[in-house]
């Protein structure tokens, strides 16, 4: 599994993209590729965690969604995760 941190600025480029996004998302929750998404408390960034076995199938993903290439929009961090509980 992957853990991918997102920051959001105020650009009102990332409020219009992220209906599309959410729309990926939960498409790829319903294939039991995304586990888990949301935003952080007060908007300021997101986790999601990603259920897939390597991290070229990660990026291809993320390259599938144009959010994360959007102004307001930055990718923190991408953690491999390995939980014992799930």
């Amino acid at each position: 599994m992957w853990i991918v941190e997102l920051a959001f600025d105020d650009d009102p480029a990332r409020l219009a993209a992220r209906p599309a996004h959410r729309e990926k998302l939960t498409a790829l929750h319903e294939r039991g590729v995304v586990r888990i998404a949301g935003p952080l408390a007060g908007d300021t960034g997101a986790v999601i965690i990603f259920d897939v076995p390597g991290r070229a199938e990660l990026d291809s993903l993320m390259a599938g969604d144009p959010y994360f290439g959007t102004a307001g929009v930055t990718v923190e961090r991408v953690r491999e995760w390995n939980p014992f509980l799930a």
